[in-house]
């Protein structure tokens, strides 16, 4: 799938150039992408003038089918270069992007502002032709016009020119944000020399820190604050005083110093609201809403407080017991420090369950290939490892993925699981190529991860949150490669966020039925599946504290809209205060006046949009994929017919109808919110 522009031989040696698939990782390198781009650019704007010039038929193949396709080569390139920015990045490479970062985001900014291609939408949109679209065709049509209008196509010469500023300056103090984050992140480290003080924490985390000391050139244990080792150290240490002083490190990461993110995070805020002002909206919420299922910013606080009220009960409950066993343990009062290892504790004291007990069924190549046989049958595909294909780390594997009935090649995808200094944190989803299978495009996507890696002669043994996230990833990257949609913009994963973590949320809960734990939760040594009296402890330990689970959620959304909706730094003071005074609301224990995670939290901040404004799409998302479950659960976790249906009613349709529609097409009626408060334990099953 070559570009169709004639290249140099020159040019062509520039990997970023020429759409392949797999893409060669191994030759693509920081000095590639200012060339690229800036060729890729001009022939970009050249695309586009011609779609808007009067030469172009005014017809929806002449205007809005060539707009879906004019920026492919693009696409491309800046996919791969984002990514490798997020995976495997170097002084070199974050340099090199970062120089491009403000051209690329203006020209994005431009195509909805260009007059003549304005022109050209609007002449499609009244005329005959039009009228006869329906379906996909119709929509793609409908929401072109309303997308446009939104970013500015009406503003006239100095609005379009001001509304272009703020997008560069987003995408630049975003991009900054991220930098900052990563590098706090990979800044800190905490030696310990005294074997003595890793006292509870487990040998698998005790290893892990040695060779990881060792990885450094150190003698004792290195804790850090990735994900593997945090998690381990503030759920297992003894030491309250190591554990306060990684809490605290995590939560000041980037409020002083070299990667300090508080004036970013006053910037992108200003410049955010300033966007949605120019273009007419009361906030930054209701811009980016007014395209998704929730549609306003008050009907998203609304239902984050409705939930609220029915879990305050609960959350309250959860703590005072919390409290009362920890004074067993000899805490006169919990700090926040405390709340993860004093739960653990208490876990193990009520239900005789210990996470570690599950590592060794969870180990990560069984799990992932369980995974693969699951899904495979239940969705009708086929996933095969090939061997040799090139990553951006040794680390890297890649998959196939065919249709398993007539072996229709659906696409490909990388996965990445383990943490690097040159990663960022967290697990996620990403698509490299959207195609059209049903033309021979196969999609291409990746996920990523940071979870336990192997230590030595252990292979990688995971938490169950761990194979959670793994199968969260793979829902994600299931939408996008089962889509069918022909118009590019609405396939795959292309759907309002609020809509979109359906199908990855949906898939955690196999992690929970016993049937499945079967397929992939075998002993790494014995082969032996899950005890049955470990299962029954693990079911049982499901939903302990579950009301504080969902309140930092409901926590996290709400800050987020009132961010975006109701700050204003003259009266409300700093950011950093401002959202710890609300956070504090869904705590279980009170927070230090420096409590600054919000500098740290990438989902909001990290991106010109990503989730801002949109977190509470998490726990609208939970409130789907609970419901939907239970006809899974009703018909059967591995029911063919259900998951066929499921695929063809979900995850092949991307955004080609109205989200709500999808759901009752798979339903046969609207969502029921009770179904996550059940499954959480907050209130009886019905």
């Amino acid at each position: 799938m070559a570009l169709q522009e004639t290249k140099s031989s020159s040019e062509a040696a520039n990997p970023l150039l020429d759409e392949q698939f797999p893409i060669p990782f191994q030759k693509i390198k920081a000095e590639h992408v200012q060339p690229a781009v800036e060729q890729l650019l001009v022939g970009m704007k050249a695309r586009i003038d011609a779609i808007g010039s009067k030469q172009t038929p005014r017809t929806y193949e002449g205007v809005l089918a060539a707009l879906d396709r004019a920026t492919l080569p693009l696409d491309y390139a800046m996919a791969i270069v984002r990514h490798l920015e997020s995976v495997a990045t170097t002084p070199a490479f974050r340099a090199a992007h970062n120089a491009v970062q403000g051209p690329v985001s203006a020209f994005y900014s431009s195509i909805p502002l260009h007059p003549d291609l304005w022109s050209a939408v609007k002449a499609v949109d009244e005329s005959t032709g039009a009228k006869s679209l329906t379906g996909v065709h119709k929509r793609f049509l409908e929401k072109t016009v309303a997308g446009f209008r939104r970013a500015g196509a009406d503003l006239g010469p100095a609005g379009k020119k001001k509304l272009e500023a703020l997008d560069v300056a987003l995408t630049e103090a975003t991009t900054r944000f991220s930098e900052n984050v990563l590098d706090a992140t990979n800044a800190y480290e905490l030696v310990i020399a005294d074997e003595a003080q890793l006292a509870g924490l487990p040998e698998s985390a005790r290893s892990a820190a040695r060779e990881n000391a060792k990885s450094k050139g150190r003698d004792g244990w290195r804790l850090t604050l990735q994900a593997p080792s945090y998690i381990a150290a503030m759920t297992y240490l003894d030491s309250r005083d190591i554990r306060r002083q990684l809490w605290e490190a995590s939560n000041a990461r980037s409020t002083a110093g070299a990667y300090d993110n508080r004036e970013l995070l006053s910037e992108i805020l200003r410049l955010r609201r300033e966007k949605a002002e120019l273009l007419g909206y009361r906030d930054f919420a209701d811009l980016v809403l007014e395209e998704r299922m929730a549609h306003t910013g008050s009907a998203a606080v609304d239902f984050l407080e409705d939930l609220r009220e029915k879990t305050q009960a609960a959350f309250e409950r959860e703590n005072a017991s919390l409290e009362a066993f920890a004074r067993t343990l000899g805490y006169e009062s919990l700090a926040p420090w405390d709340i993860s290892y004093a739960a653990e504790k208490q876990r193990a004291a009520l239900y005789d369950f210990d996470e570690e007990e599950l590592r060794p069924y969870f180990q990560l190549d069984s799990v992932v290939a369980g995974m693969f046989e699951i899904f495979s049958r239940l969705l009708g595909i086929r996933v095969v490892e090939e061997p040799g294909v090139p990553g951006w780390d040794p680390a890297v594997k890649y998959y196939r993925m065919e249709d398993g009935h007539t072996g229709e090649l659906l696409g490909g995808f990388y996965a990445d699981w383990f943490p690097r200094e040159n990663k960022r944190g967290g697990a996620w989803m990403d698509s490299l190529i959207t195609g059209n299978p049903g033309l021979g495009e196969p999609h291409l996507g990746l996920i990523c991860g940071n979870l336990t890696p192997p230590v030595g002669n252990t292979p990688s043994l995971l938490t169950h949150r761990e194979v959670e996230t793994i199968f969260h990833e793979f829902g994600h990257l299931l939408h996008h490669t089962l889509s069918r949609v022909p118009v590019r913009s609405l396939s795959g994963t292309n759907v309002p966020w609020d809509f979109v973590e359906l199908p990855s949320q949906i898939m955690e809960n196999w992690c929970m039925e016993r049937e499945a734990l079967d397929r992939f939760a075998k002993h790494y040594k014995t082969g032996e599946p899950i005890p049955e009296a470990l299962f029954q402890k693990m079911k049982r330990a499901r939903n302990f504290r579950s009301a504080n689970a969902q309140m930092r959620q409901l926590g996290l959304g709400l800050v987020d809209l009132k961010l975006h909706r109701e700050y204003q730094p003259e009266r409300d003071g700093a950011v950093i205060a401002y959202s710890r005074a609300i956070l504090a609301r869904f705590t279980p224990a009170p927070l230090p006046e420096n409590y600054g995670m919000i500098a740290s939290f990438t989902h909001l901040f990290a991106n010109p949009v990503g989730y801002g404004a949109g977190y509470y799409s998490y726990k609208w998302a939970e409130v789907l994929d609970a419901d939907a479950f239970t006809r899974f659960r009703r018909e059967g976790i591995f029911n063919v017919t259900t998951g066929s249906e499921y695929r063809r009613q979900i995850l092949e349709k991307g955004d080609s109808d109205d989200p709500a529609q999808l759901y009752r097409n798979f339903m046969g009626r609207d969502p029921d919110a009770n179904a996550l408060l059940e499954r959480s334990g907050l209130v009886a099953a019905a």
